[in-house]
């Protein structure tokens, strides 16, 4: 009976990417399920309790605690957080609901009211929310748990994938079939559940990875097999479902990590053994599968924690037992297998979260209770909860006689996606 059990774990793994809500059977994680996420001077975190904290410099309204006084260390916004996404003045969550909340400069409409005014506190966008990424400039894109993409906010590279340059202030859906996104500054990537990587926007230093410099308004297809995907300022990091990590786009700093400070038009090589990448604003930091985080590029106020101020044309190791790391504007913020968090780089607007104001070239302890990244997803709707999605997997166990005969009819009828995923582990 163990052998069949395992065996039906291995089919219904196999058979995963036919789920929407379902990412690509990897352990790497890019930014869209983060539960850190570092802005353009502020940071966000979501504790282990689902409780959302924030910090560093505070105009618009960017931290959600209905001011615009800035804080070094950390503030409470709310409660019952998934995941979170700062962009550069705002700052999107997901609750274990499934509803999108928003907050801060509304310029260009990126928080998706419908409006273009600036919110101070959290307000409610949308409900079926997978995932959000807002870690570009002023665009938002946001997954919902049957797979569909949805974009907002500025558009004038074409950065929403509408085919538009037109702004838009409301959810206007893109693509189905999508697993994880990732905004850039103004541009945009995305991994569909089939492993394939699409991108749209802005292409000036080649970060799309087309092989060419012209904007795409609409989705183009980069490569296969992509687990994950990490959008820079102007350069892009994916991480393969085989552990290899690829990058593309700018690299004036070296923030490409091969070596050379040459842009590229289309994916290059640069590791083995990734689980996860950040790309920051001319610096990457990636967690390789043994835990250990690992940095290079643009280095002036010490953002890849080496102890030094001088770039670095290749990857440099920088601590061991690392989970999850988020490179920001000048900054970087990560998150240990123990639920610590770290900080290092810029610090002129208490971005660290330590209640000072002072820099640090390398990583100094923030706060402990910080929730890992690859939780528990959202809850999806009661109308999703049937066991029709899952079909196809459960009737190729049955046929392959894995499941055991007094739980076929269950599993033909009745199985979530809770015990899905459970039979997954």
């Amino acid at each position: 009976m163990k052998k069949k059990i395992s065996s039906l774990a291995l089919v219904l793994v196999l058979t995963a990417a036919l789920i929407p809500y379902a990412v690509p059977p990897t352990m790497a994680w890019g930014d869209t399920f983060a539960t850190v996420s570092v802005g353009y001077h502020h940071t966000m975190a979501v504790k282990t309790d689902g409780s959302l904290w924030a910090w560093g410099f505070n105009s618009f309204g960017r931290l959600g605690n209905g001011t615009k006084t800035s804080s070094p260390s950390p503030v409470k916004i709310m409660d019952g957080v998934a995941s979170v996404s700062a962009g550069s003045i705002h700052t999107m969550a997901v609750k274990t609901d499934g509803s999108l909340w928003a907050w801060g400069d509304n310029d260009y409409g990126q928080l998706g009211d419908g409006t273009t005014t600036g919110k101070l506190s959290p307000v409610k966008i949308m409900d079926g929310v997978a995932s959000v990424s807002a870690a570009g400039g002023y665009h938002t894109m946001a997954i919902k748990t049957d797979g569909t993409l949805w974009a907002w906010g500025l558009n004038f590279a074409g950065q929403l994938g509408d085919g538009t340059e037109t702004n838009k202030s409301s959810p206007v859906k893109i693509m189905d079939g999508v697993a994880s996104v990732s905004t850039g500054e103004h541009y945009t990537m995305a991994v569909k559940t089939d492993g394939t990587l699409w991108a749209w926007g802005e292409n000036d230093c080649g970060q799309l990875g087309d092989g060419t410099w012209m904007n795409r308004f609409s989705p183009v297809k980069i490569m296969n097999g992509v687990a994950s995907v990490s959008a820079g300022d102007s350069h892009t990091m994916a991480v393969k479902t085989d552990g290899t990590l690829w990058a593309w786009g700018a690299n004036g700093f070296c923030q490409l990590g091969d070596g050379t400070w040459r842009d590229k038009l289309s994916p290059v090589k640069i590791m083995d053994g990734v689980a996860s990448v950040s790309a920051g604003c001319g610096h990457t930091m990636a967690v390789k599968t043994d835990g250990a985080l690992w940095a290079w590029g643009y280095n002036y106020y010490g953002q890849l924690g080496d102890g030094m101020t001088t770039d670095k044309p290749s990857p440099v190791k920088i601590m061991d037992g690392a989970a999850f790391v988020s490179a920001g504007y000048l900054y970087t913020v990560a998150v240990k297998k123990d639920g610590s968090l770290w900080a290092w780089g810029r610090n002129d607007e208490g971005q660290f979260g330590n209640g000072t104001t002072t820099d640090s070239l390398s990583p100094v302890k923030i706060m402990d209770g910080v929730k890992l990244p690859g939780g528990t997803p959202p809850t999806p709707p009661a109308s999703d909860k049937p066991s029709s999605w899952a079909e196809p997997g459960v009737n190729a166990a049955i046929a392959a006689n894995l499941v055991p005969q007094s739980l076929q009819s269950k599993y033909t009828q009745t199985i979530t996606r809770a015990e899905y995923c459970a039979l997954t582990v």
